[in-house]
């Protein structure tokens, strides 16, 4: 099969790193460009964890060469920065796989939360792909708005059942996070002894993946769906564990549905009990499970954060973007013990 070239702008941080390390030993893509804002260093430079594994220069971004030397461009930036970034590339012809926040919303969504949109041309065509629930949409696509953390959780957890849950009936969601979703740049709040030892919760109901999670199962199920969302630090390097509280307009059995809703999915498991965030780590797996009482249901989904809920799944897209099988070069071994 012929190589196709890919680049990755917005390499120094977590995300770009876990790019590369797919990257260098996926059979069909071959990594062709690296770049961040200020160039003139190496990737084993920015990652000593890469020294001997791959050395290749890291650029200052240039997206006319990026254009020259790359099919496909993953863009590892902040918001806004990435639509400026996808805007310049999509008119020199190079499809975008996108892992910010900056097409994943519509217009009205985005500004309440983050900025004005820029690209709201390109902002209709951007196709959200969480694979399972999206299947192929992304395929032949030139922009790939890449979902969320929170929301890839959240949204495995409760799309099952979204055609027997009260929807007029508060619907909570409980995610717990680790600390590499706060990004590589130190804080406050991330800092050790801020949070060794401790757990805390944070943007309370106003976080922005809330609005992300209401407008995507909205979409799946033709019905708006609202949800109380709580986020929670707790300290652990990766992982995400999202726990979804509703009611059912009728008692079922919630791991039948589960198993019948992700039969043949190869990146979703089921879980007999609830699932361990450490058992999905270094992997793209979602492992699923679900309790009923009379008419109370609990799902829950265990999720790498950098991984199945940012760039492992953005590769899983771009394999379907460019039509090969979507577990090539996708990690399926977890970090235990």
């Amino acid at each position: 099969m012929k190589a196709i070239n890919v680049g990755i702008i917005g390499v120094s941080g977590y995300t770009g790193l876990e790019l590369v390390k797919m990257i260098v030993g996926h059979p069909v893509f071959t990594l062709t460009y690296c770049a961040n804002t200020e160039g003139e260093t190496t990737l084993s430079t920015l990652h000593p964890a890469l020294l001997g594994v791959c050395d290749r220069v890291v650029e200052k971004v240039d997206l006319e060469r990026a254009s020259k030397v790359c099919d496909v461009i993953f863009l590892a930036l902040p918001h806004k920065t990435a639509m400026q970034t996808a805007q310049g590339l999509l008119q020199r012809g190079v499809k975008v796989v996108d892992l910010s926040a900056d097409y994943r919303l519509s217009q009205e969504n985005y500004e309440a939360f983050y900025c004005d949109h820029e690209d709201t041309p390109n902002l209709s065509h951007a196709i959200y792909s969480i694979p399972e629930l999206h299947g192929l949409q992304a395929q032949g696509a030139s922009l790939i708005a890449n979902p969320g953390c929170h929301v890839t959780a959240t949204l495995l957890a409760l799309a099952p059942f979204l055609d027997v849950i009260d929807l007029s009936q508060p619907i909570f969601v409980d995610s717990k996070t680790g600390v590499s979703g706060a990004g590589k740049s130190p804080s406050a709040t991330a800092h050790y002894v801020a949070v060794n030892d401790n757990i805390h919760c944070y943007n309370i109901i106003k976080h922005r993946h809330a609005i992300e999670i209401e407008q995507h199962a909205s979409t799946l199920c033709g019905h708006t769906v609202k949800v109380t969302f709580v986020p929670s630090l707790v300290p652990m390097t990766r992982g995400m564990l999202a726990c979804v509280y509703a009611t059912l307009k009728e008692s079922c059995d919630p791991l039948t549905m589960m198993e019948r809703f992700y039969a043949g999915k190869p990146f979703v498991r089921l879980r007999n009990a609830p699932p361990h965030t450490k058992l999905t780590a270094g992997t793209n797996f979602a492992d699923v499970y679900a309790t009923s009482s009379g008419n109370a249901l609990v799902s829950m989904c265990a999720i790498d954060n950098l991984m199945r809920g940012a760039s492992s799944q953005a590769l899983v897209n771009a394999n379907i973007m460019m039509g090969l099988d979507e577990t090539l070069g996708i990690p399926k071994i977890s970090y235990v013990p």
